[in-house]
């Protein structure tokens, strides 16, 4: 199963870095063939070193997340964040924190959804649009400060995130920071200029990456799909996801359901303690994947994955 061609967009989002070009967010636009009345559209972020083809992996079987979507009569929205596929890469990449990145995609997501409300895209006006916002690791790091700051999506959709870090890829002085978010985000910028001179680095290919994101279970043809979707990594946002605690915060300020998806051989963590993250939400789902690794659509558990997605967001849509 694939999803029908979506409808690519390219919106500007302004001069978000001082002294650079005016920048803007690629997205492609998947419409259901029949859209219900009160329609709802998922907003999804790829993670670290992926583009936004991962919601939509094309190869022989049914991994495509915007496919299954969209076949139960939601609209996908993949987007991907600045300096990332098509969407413009801004001179000074290490500047792209996780803040500038969820201002650039609050604003996408305003423009998309206005465009959905008054019939731009989906041929007739569709009036209100529930807005979920969809995220795999990096992205739903991504996704979670955006709602923070913003407060753009009635739910969320977080896959194979957690706030425990990467503390295993860490250098001795990223390390100092660990549990202080303050002291995370001042000297952000700085601790990534140190770890890398390019700020768009390549994530190089080792047999411990290809265990964690995929492993002996993940299903070949899914694998090499995966491959033409990979992309540069965001330097700056990819360490702060990285580094424990730096994203706490964020996390306490968000108010709206979640759904909360890990593989059981992820790398987030023991999965029954990231709810925990997220004290200010009354309404969490926990879904652990069996034998399923980082990059979920590539597992047999995906069709659960997909189907308890989708009846979740139906679910919300009631409460």
């Amino acid at each position: 199963m694939s999803a029908a061609a979506p409808l690519e967009r390219r919106i500007p989002v302004g001069e978000l870095i001082p002294g650079d070009q005016p920048q803007a967010v690629a997205a492609s636009v998947y419409l259901p063939a029949q859209i219900p009345a009160v329609p709802t559209a998922l907003y999804c972020l790829p993670g670290g070193a992926m583009s936004r083809g991962y919601f939509d992996l094309r190869a022989d079987g049914d991994f495509s997340f915007a496919a299954a979507l969209t076949a139960r009569g939601h609209i996908v929205v993949t987007l991907d964040p600045l300096g990332i596929g098509d969407s413009t890469r801004p001179a000074d990449g290490y500047a792209l924190t996780p803040q500038v990145l969820a201002r650039a995609n609050a604003v996408a997501v305003a423009a998309i959804q206005s465009e959905l409300a008054e019939g731009r895209l989906a041929g007739r006006p569709l009036g209100t649009v529930r807005a979920i916002g969809v995220g795999h690791s990096m992205g739903a790091m991504l996704t979670g400060v955006q709602q923070a700051h913003h407060e753009t999506y009635e739910g969320l959709v977080l896959l194979g995130f957690g706030t425990k870090g990467l503390v295993v890829a860490l250098s001795e002085e990223e390390k100092r920071y660990a549990g202080d978010p303050a002291g995370t985000l001042e000297n952000l910028v700085r601790l990534a200029r140190l770890r890398s001179p390019d700020p768009y680095p390549a994530v190089p290919r080792t047999q411990q990456g290809r265990e964690l994101f995929a492993g002996s279970t993940a299903d070949r043809r899914g694998v090499e799909a995966l491959n033409k979707v990979r992309a540069p990594l965001l330097l700056t946002a990819g360490l702060y996801s990285m580094i424990p605690g730096s994203v706490l915060p964020e996390c306490a300020r968000i108010r709206v359901p979640l759904l909360l998806a890990l593989g059981d051989r992820d790398m987030a963590g023991p999965p029954h303690e990231v709810p925990a993250s997220y004290p200010g939400s009354s309404d969490i789902t926990l879904l652990v994947l069996p034998s399923t690794g980082h990059a979920h659509f590539l597992f047999d558990s995906r069709h659960q994955l997909f189907a308890r997605a989708a009846t979740w967001c139906e679910a919300t849509q009631s409460r």
